[in-house]
């Protein structure tokens, strides 16, 4: 159940529960409203000794369109440019006519555009690539035919905030620093880009998406060793006696639940986007995620475990070449870690339709119906039974049996 349906199922059962009260106990003064926020008396509001709450009182903010969290969440990734154009109906045929239910659409992309055009005057408006005309008739359309719509919005790495505020991001010589694939990063210390990313998914809340993913919620690959060459402001963080390691874990697991926070009135589920081996290890020291901390903070966590992205792990020599093994050692570790947290979040993985030829010299391991299908095997035969697919293309292998497989 998604957590707007739960939030009306407990306004229905506060306004059962009040109309069902003994009348001297829901009295007020003639002509106020009671100290709790937005109760009204009944002379008030014309009726004889009921009290109901007023439309400032309302728990969450609703949007006007009505989606079902699906039994079980079966998505796909899909770009700005494939929401916006043609590959759309492509893409939403594929979802309509196999067990798939569930679209991850970029709001924000990984280089810091926003996808759609803001309003006049927005903070926004200088970065959008509006690639998608009308996103409220797009949520109109997934509504209409049952597909729940996921907001992705790419947080920390983005070249453009970074080039046009240095003094959020990692400097080096005075310039700002750029890894090898020429992409910046603005610092997770920094609550200014917090609330940057924060109001923008507020946006995407208001349109009508159901949920919002955040992505690359983490420093830089490699920071630590980069730590002592850049510049850069740690805010309140600086005076914090703890070292640079456990303050950069601090600020990824506090932005997460600031952005948790601020975003329960939209009634919306959150969701973050985390490297697998983060699973694996008590913390990633480099990039500051604690797959626990964060794990705790949000409504799903949707670790990235595409065995293409593994060097030799548990046991396996070539990951890439054996998916159902990665997958299948992956989840029995999640599920040990997450089974210990008193606030356990839906697993919902990233999984694997695409090649790697990088990984290798000759021909390349190709993945297809089989591949996909072992991966989620694996998932369901240790009871993780929602996943994410990832092809940043958008060309999703045809034929895949989706079917939950326990």
């Amino acid at each position: 159940m998604g957590k707007k349906q739960l939030w009306m199922l407990v306004f229905t059962g506060i306004l059962l529960f009040g109309m069902a009260l003994p009348l001297h106990n829901v009295k007020a003064e003639e002509g106020e409203a009671t100290k709790d926020a937005g109760i009204m008396t009944k002379k008030q509001l014309g009726l004889k000794e009921l009290v109901i709450p007023s439309p400032a009182a309302r728990f969450t903010y609703n949007s006007g369109l009505n989606f079902e969290y699906p039994e079980a969440v079966r998505g796909i990734y899909v770009t700005g440019p494939s929401a916006g154009g043609a590959k759309m109906a492509e893409l939403t045929k594929l979802v309509e006519n196999t067990e798939l239910n569930a679209m991850v659409i970029d709001i924000k992309e990984d280089h810091g555009n926003i996808t759609f055009e803001p309003e006049e005057g927005s903070p926004y408006a200088n970065v959008a690539e509006p690639f998608i005309d009308d996103p409220r008739a797009m949520l109109e359309e997934l509504e209409a035919k049952g597909i729940y719509p996921i907001a992705r919005v790419v947080v920390f790495k983005d070249t453009l905030l970074a080039e046009k505020r240095p003094d959020l991001s990692f400097t080096k010589n005075g310039q700002v620093w750029k890894n090898g694939k020429g992409e910046a990063f603005v610092s997770p210390f920094s609550e200014e880009v917090w609330e940057y990313n924060v109001e923008l998914a507020k946006i995407a809340a208001e349109m009508g998406f159901e949920e919002i993913q955040y992505d690359y919620v983490r420093f830089p690959e490699g920071f630590d060793s980069r730590d002592d060459v850049l510049e850069y402001d740690q805010g309140k963080y600086a005076d914090l006696e703890k070292n640079n390691v456990q303050k950069r874990v601090q600020a990824v697991t506090d932005f997460v639940e600031y952005a948790r926070n601020e975003l329960e009135y939209y009634g919306v589920d959150v969701s973050v986007d985390i490297f697998g081996y983060a699973a694996t290890i008590p913390e990633a020291p480099n990039i500051g995620q604690n797959f626990s901390k964060i794990s705790s903070n949000v409504d799903v966590i949707s670790s990235m475990i595409y065995p293409s992205h593994w060097g030799p792990y548990f046991g396996i020599t070539k990951p890439d070449t054996e998916p159902y093994r990665l997958i299948d050692e992956y989840a029995k570790v999640e599920n040990e870690v997450l089974n210990k947290l008193e606030n356990k979040p839906t697993s919902r993985p990233w999984l694997q339709d695409f090649e790697a030829p990088w990984l290798y010299s000759g021909a390349t391991k190709q993945y297809g119906k089989a591949e996909v299908e072992a991966q989620i095997r694996a998932l369901n035969e240790n009871d993780i039974n929602e996943f994410l697919l990832w092809n940043a293309g958008n060309n999703y292998t045809k034929n895949v049996d989706y079917t939950p497989m326990n």
